[in-house]
């Protein structure tokens, strides 16, 4: 036997077993392995879209809530700033007279000093 020609019984004796039919059933035990890794994908994807559709339906709670925390501030708001001008047109009016100068001189006289005779005797 010629030494050379061994290696190349033996390849081929590598590739006799081997058929068409062969060939297509490794093939097919390939897609279902495919099959399988898609299927686990499919399902992992699944539950990050309910992960993520669970997430937004609670951020869209918490927008909601936060808007009519900021209607209710924006009311107050509003009430407030109209108690407030009113205020400030009484202050106008008073302001606006001699004697009631007079008379704000007055009480703010006597304030200031009923507080610096309140702190010497402390």
């Amino acid at each position: 036997m010629n030494p050379r020609r061994e290696p190349r019984g033996g390849r081929s004796s590598l590739f006799d077993g081997i058929e068409e039919g062969g060939i297509r059933a490794a093939s097919s035990y390939s897609h279902e392995i495919n099959e399988h890794e898609n299927e686990r994908a499919l399902e992992g994807l699944q539950d990050r879209v309910v992960l993520l559709k669970r997430l937004s339906g609670d951020i869209n709670e918490e927008v909601d809530t936060h808007n009519r925390m900021l209607d209710r501030m924006g009311n107050d708001m509003d009430s407030s700033r109209g108690i407030l001008s009113g205020t400030m047109d009484r202050f106008k009016t008073v302001f606006e007279t001699k004697s009631s100068r007079r008379m704000l001189t007055l009480v703010a006289s006597f304030v200031g000093l009923f507080l610096v005779i309140y702190y010497l005797t402390r």
